[in-house]
């Protein structure tokens, strides 16, 4: 009777073991290799998948880079403001640049140039995810093939942060100053939160699998909090203007984070009550605000190379 008993737990046990090795394995790949939003992902939802497909058109050039031996995939766009910036906008995790046409469309009106890019492993961009661990060389490299000094970096939630990374990391200096929408602190953060909505469990598993990532990419065990990372640390030497649009609903990446980044940067702070983490550009009401704060912004950064003493703004609870 022991025997079946010591049996039957060492088969439950060898179980579960699969089945968190198994756990562990689909999170690496989940967070590395991202759903990938194409042209043809577009046009399966009846959006558009090409700036040539917006409302009204743009003109576009389509074109590619090379970083860390990847070639990533970008368009560039016209602006609507001759003496603009050159505006670059980088994505989000599982997102593209077929994602951020929206976007693309209300900024236009603050540039002469729209620039949006494929991260690796995302779009039609070769390559893999590094979780925003790497990709601020590649972002860096776009900013020096481009033919000015005066550029404006805009990042959505991954994308965020490696705009605060490129800039701090800029030493020539071509970058003039950084929009962060929706940025976090901590991978492990984002990463939770979109496991938890999709319904993958995101506890001891989620830290195994951001410890295996770490070690893959050069930080170790700690990743997923790790201070090298932190976008705290690289907010606190930028020295550029920095503006941070935030939605008070956001469940995915915490608007506390986004205040901190802001306040260590002694940068500005846009909390919009009626936005999430998604459909901040998608209403009047919010693109409205967001714009006209991302057109003031840009003004002012223009006019100044270091940073200001801009106050957080906040939007008033309704």
């Amino acid at each position: 009777m022991i025997f079946r008993l010591l049996g039957f737990a060492l088969l439950l046990f060898t179980g579960f073991l699969l089945a968190f090795i198994t756990l562990v394995g689909y999170t690496v790949r989940t967070l590395l290799r991202p759903p990938r939003r194409t042209y043809g992902w577009a046009v399966a939802r009846n959006l558009p998948g090409d700036p040539s497909e917006l409302t009204p058109p743009r003109e576009f050039r389509a074109f590619t880079f090379k970083s860390r031996n990847n070639e990533l995939a970008a368009w560039d766009l016209g602006g609507d403001l001759p003496d603009g910036p050159t505006i670059i906008i980088t994505h989000g995790w599982g997102e593209s640049r077929v994602t951020m046409l929206h976007r693309a469309m209300a900024v236009a009106s603050a540039a002469s140039r729209v620039i949006l890019w494929d991260l690796p492993g995302h779009g039609d961009s070769v390559g893999t995810s590094s979780l925003g661990a790497h990709e601020s060389e590649d972002l860096l490299v776009l900013c020096r093939s481009l033919p000015t000094g005066n550029i404006v970096l805009f990042g959505y939630s991954l994308g965020a942060g490696i705009s605060i990374e490129t800039a701090a990391r800029d030493q020539n200096p071509c970058i003039r100053a950084v929009i962060a929408e929706a940025p976090y602190r901590l991978p492990i953060t984002p990463a939770r939160n979109v496991l938890d909505q999709i319904g993958v469990p995101s506890g001891f598993s989620l830290a195994v699998s951001m410890m295996i990532i770490g070690l893959d990419l050069g930080y170790g065990l700690d990743l997923g909090t790790s201070k090298l990372y932190d976008r705290v640390s690289h907010a606190a030497k930028l020295k550029v203007p920095l503006l941070v649009l935030h939605g008070a609903q956001d469940v995915i990446c915490p608007p506390a984070d986004g205040k901190a980044i802001a306040d260590v940067a002694k940068g500005q702070f846009l909390l919009v009550e009626a936005a999430d983490h998604v459909n901040l550009w998608h209403n009047d009401s919010t693109r409205g605000l967001a714009l006209a704060t991302l057109k003031s912004f840009c003004r002012d950064a223009l006019n100044t190379r270091t940073i200001g003493d801009a106050n957080a703004v906040e939007q008033p609870a309704s």
